[in-house]
């Protein structure tokens, strides 16, 4: 058995096709042994804890071959949450396929930080409004209506149709597809009206940085996810042109953005909204990465007899 061997024939047990997977995979990924675990548990349907227990478990010629094959794909690139058809996104199994962007950690910390906002509100009697823009597989808006299940709606729109097919599918599969409203458009042209909360993972890569992505990255994810307009901001910009009308007074909202793109950002929304409190959060990594900002919450509106006690005020 060896790195270069394709065939499949030495794998008599699951430590014999962890090693190998883990070999053949060397060159081609920063994690050739949890790759081919991951795969493996995926042929076998084990979890990585039980392959690593039980190495002297046996494994079918069958089995063998289709995760050699599922190496071999592997090894020229193709992601493995593409290999598998799931990603797990907050403790969640989501179907994932070509048709969206794979979720990543970075985008948890942007529902962690909805779902905080949104506790908030409901805590007061509210149940806000939210949508969710950009929703390709439909990861943040099963995730929110997942984890809070006081929140009665989340809207989550997407110019993709194919995408928009995925995410039903993993709001069906989860549960939750009475709550999860698909609209499709082109950012806030299908929200029906003001929102209480926003959530976007919108495309932000600029266009001119392709090559500097991972190769998996740039080879198999959906150009039309990856990569905004202009100089990766164009979406963005699009989207504070109209959101001043889609927020109703004292909105949040969370949009995730690229690792140096902080101070255009930043300046783009205290422009569009100059009343709104901003602030920006890192990622696990150090890198910031969230951008969050609050409208003002509006006036109390004043009572009969305050109007009239003013105007008396006034006059005197």
């Amino acid at each position: 058995m060896s790195a270069t061997d394709p065939s499949p024939a030495p794998l008599r047990t699951w430590g014999d096709a962890l090693q190998w997977g883990t070999l053949s995979l060397a060159a081609a990924t920063a994690t050739p042994d949890l790759d081919a675990a991951v795969l493996l548990g995926h042929i076998v349907g084990a979890s990585r804890a039980l392959l690593l227990a039980y190495p002297e478990r046996l494994i079918t010629g069958e089995r063998a071959l289709a995760f050699a094959a599922l190496v071999a794909r592997r090894s020229r690139g193709e992601p493995v949450a593409y290999l598998t058809g799931h990603r797990e996104f907050m403790g969640l199994d989501l179907l994932i396929d070509p048709r969206a962007l794979i979720p990543r950690p970075e985008t948890e910390l942007l529902v962690e930080l909805a779902l905080e906002d949104a506790r908030s509100r409901l805590e007061g009697g509210t149940p806000p409004v939210v949508a969710d823009l950009g929703t390709g597989s439909g990861a943040i808006a099963v995730a929110l209506v997942a984890h809070e299940p006081r929140l009665p709606r989340v809207y989550a729109a997407d110019i993709s149709t194919d995408a928009l097919a995925l995410a039903a599918d993993n709001a069906s599969r989860l549960g939750v597809a009475d709550r999860v409203t698909l609209l499709h458009g082109d950012l806030l042209a299908p929200v029906p009206g003001p929102v209480d909360l926003l959530v976007a993972n919108l495309p932000y890569v600029a266009p001119g940085d392709a090559e500097i992505l991972p190769p998996d990255v740039r080879a198999y994810e959906p150009a039309l996810a990856l990569f905004g307009d202009e100089d990766g901001l164009g979406h963005l910009r699009r989207l504070f042109a109209d959101l001043p009308a889609y927020l109703r007074p004292g909105a949040s909202i969370y949009l995730e953005f690229g690792y140096d793109q902080r101070p255009a950002l930043v300046a783009l929304a205290q422009t569009r909204l100059p009343t709104a409190a901003i602030r920006v959060f890192a990622d696990y990594a150090g890198w910031d990465r969230i951008l969050v900002a609050r409208l003002p919450d509006a006036p109390p509106t004043p009572r009969p007899d305050d109007n009239s006690a003013s105007r008396r005020s006034t006059a005197n």
